[in-house]
């Protein structure tokens, strides 16, 4: 029976010792969450409240600090942009850059300032400005569940003041079509027409093409009537970055009494037929010249001949005989000039025709050539560009490819360090619940010896005790 209750209010300490250290522990996560929440509620990240506008090649800063101040030297600190999915434009741990996830466009251009990172700022500072780098930008602090946004805007150095000229007339309307085109732009623009007074006019759809070098090439066409005041203007701008560019033509009156819709492309060809035509007018011609002088010489020669022959026989036969042999007019060996030369002209004319007529065939013959080519050409370069197009996007979706996988990878090395953190922070709350449980050991060892301690003797008593009974009744069977 006494054994039984020692052995209970042994057991009540034990309880007692759980319930304290499951209290601690509650105490301490409780303590621990309540002053995490305590700093993000206090801390935030403020970024910029307006775009920011750069110009290629410049240094800018995208600002991004705590408020209120706070040091953050210890903690991951992340730049990354929206349209770039989970790929860095900066990572940095524990004060020291990681590289080998930073998206290969940022590498080598992008700091923080490092000597600020106790006083809670982490701006960024990037160099040499591309026009790929525009876009919107997240700074973030994992930890402090904290975040904020700046918004990049990239300008072109050189944009072209827009050009125009008069593409055609429009024989309908007895207008005149007027071209604008504009070079060098980034972002896009808009193009706006006006008339004298600033009236905007209506104007067809922009034609946008964007150069291998990112900038952007603007072409827009009005057609506009006669008017007191034949003064326009065409308008490029880009609001974002704050950008016009503006060129006035003013249109004589010459052009709109034109009614004539050939195209520059027309006129030129049609002059270049005239030229070619000119040219082969003058060569026959002068051929035909050449022919002729030819062949009076010819004639003049035969005729200086006749009247040779003629002389000699006057000498030697004193009477002409006519064609019966009988006497009568005289008959000369000699053929009728104008006949060879009315011949030679005929045959001229047909070498003429027929030079003309292979002329034609020759000419046909290289523009079909040279529109041929001009085909093969087109269908070269257009799959050359379709290849290029092709390559480029596999080139791109590689890298993007590579640069997920690089995030993954950084996301998982991040994951990693947390799970490092929580594990040392188990670790030292379990060698400090190790040191508390011995310290607790003690306490209860101490009454468990001096339990211990009280059995021995009441057993000793206790066996005393039968001892002593045992001697009596001997004594009493010995005196029966």
């Amino acid at each position: 029976m006494l054994l039984q209750t020692n052995r209970q209010s042994l057991q009540s300490p034990l309880k007692t010792l759980r319930v304290l250290v499951v209290h601690l522990l509650l105490t301490h996560s409780c303590k621990g969450n309540l002053n995490s929440n305590i700093v993000s509620g206090q801390s935030q990240l403020i970024g910029s409240s307006q775009p920011i506008v750069a110009t290629v090649g410049d240094d800018i800063i995208l600002p991004c600090h705590l408020e209120p101040a706070m040091d953050v030297a210890a903690m991951t600190l992340e730049w990354t942009r929206s349209d770039m999915d989970s790929i860095f434009v900066h990572l940095c741990r524990a004060g020291q850059d990681v590289i080998h996830v930073k998206h290969p466009s940022y590498k080598g251009r992008t700091s923080l300032f490092t000597d600020e990172l106790k006083q809670g700022n982490i701006s960024l500072k990037l160099s040499k400005v591309k026009l790929s780098d525009g876009g919107k930008y997240k700074c973030n602090i994992p930890k402090l569940n904290t975040q904020s946004f700046d918004e990049l805007f990239v300008a072109s150095g050189a944009v072209c003041s827009p050009v125009i000229s008069i593409a055609d007339v429009d024989r309908d309307r007895g207008g005149v079509v007027l071209q604008c085109e504009s070079k060098g732009w980034h972002p896009q623009p808009e193009v706006f027409w006006l008339d004298g007074e600033g009236n905007l006019l209506s104007a067809g759809p922009t034609e946008t093409v964007r150069g291998p070098d990112d900038l952007y090439t603007v072409s827009s066409r009005v057609t506009v009537e006669k008017r007191h005041n034949n003064n326009f203007t065409c308008r490029v701008q880009q609001n974002n970055i704050n950008q016009i560019r503006e060129t006035h033509i003013i249109v004589s009156d010459d052009f709109f009494k034109v009614q004539s819709s050939s195209s520059p492309v027309t006129v030129g060809l049609v002059v270049c037929i005239v030229l070619i035509v000119a040219a082969a007018v003058f060569f026959f011609g002068w051929k035909w010249r050449q022919n002729m002088i030819k062949t009076k010489r010819s004639h003049r020669d035969e005729t200086e001949g006749g009247s040779k022959n003629v002389s000699k026989s006057n000498d030697t036969q004193t009477q002409p005989l006519n064609a019966a042999g009988t006497e009568g007019e005289t008959v000369y060996p000699t053929v009728s000039a104008e006949n060879k030369i009315q011949r030679l002209m005929n045959s001229h004319q047909e070498s003429e025709r027929e030079l003309e007529a292979q002329h034609k065939k020759e000419i046909q013959r290289l523009m079909n050539s040279h529109q041929e080519s001009e085909r093969k050409l087109k269908a070269q370069y257009e799959e050359s560009e379709k290849k290029q197009d092709e390559l480029q996007k596999e080139k791109k979706k590689l890298e993007l490819e590579v640069t997920d996988l690089n995030s993954r990878l950084s996301m998982k090395e991040t994951e990693i360090e947390a799970k490092q953190d929580e594990i040392k922070k188990l670790q030292d709350e379990n060698k400090k619940l190790q040191t508390d449980r011995g310290t607790k050991t003690d306490e209860i060892e101490t009454p468990t010896n001096n339990y211990q301690e009280s059995e021995r003797k009441l057993k000793a008593l206790h066996e005393k005790e039968i001892q002593t009974l045992k001697s009596n009744n001997e004594e009493l069977e010995r005196d029966d």
